[in-house]
């Protein structure tokens, strides 16, 4: 006899009655507060977010999303099973859906997904995000860690992870050829 698993979603108008101001995502079909994170954090976004939104905008190929934006990553109709808000990301132009209302979260993942890891982080809840983010058609996600000064670059389809220290510059011509 097969058990049949019980998948549990969240209603996509459940989770916009919240407002705009909750910081929250959908994890396995749950909603879950996002904890508050360190002036280091959005000293490090902020500095990432300028380098990117400047040659984001010089290539004019998308779009750089501060820390905010919920993505639904996994959903069934107004059902959500996933919806992350990564720290800093990249959408492209083409990926926009047309007549996509810019009040709701996006309906699906971004090409970037940056993560800045916290002193409360877990290395298995971003690990999570990361496959998630993946499995969903990220193309990267990028995993900051503040001390000891190392991005970690996850690629989709692509099972080694590449590690940059220090000031090495990040590979990044399949994400903004040019």
């Amino acid at each position: 006899m097969a058990i049949k698993e019980h998948i549990k979603f969240v209603d996509e108008d459940e989770l916009m009655r919240l407002g705009s101001d909750a910081m929250v995502e959908v994890v396995d079909g749950e909603i879950v507060e996002m904890a508050a994170v360190g002036i280091l954090h959005h000293f490090i976004v902020g500095n990432l977010y300028h380098i990117l939104d400047t040659w984001v905008r010089a290539l004019e190929t998308g779009f750089i999303f501060p820390d905010g934006l919920l993505f639904h990553l996994f959903r069934e109709g107004k059902r959500i099973k996933g919806s992350r808000v990564p720290d800093l990301s990249f959408v492209r132009k083409g990926s926009i859906p047309k007549g996509w209302n810019i009040e709701r979260p996006f309906p699906g993942a971004p090409a970037l997904a940056i993560e800045v890891m916290s002193p409360d982080d877990s290395s298995e809840e971003v690990l999570k995000k990361v496959r998630e983010y993946l499995a969903a058609g990220s193309e990267q996600v990028w995993v900051v860690y503040p001390q000891p000064r190392e991005l970690h670059q996850f690629r989709r389809g692509v099972s080694d992870v590449r590690t940059y220290t220090g000031s090495e510059t990040i590979d990044v011509d399949t994400l903004f050829p040019g």
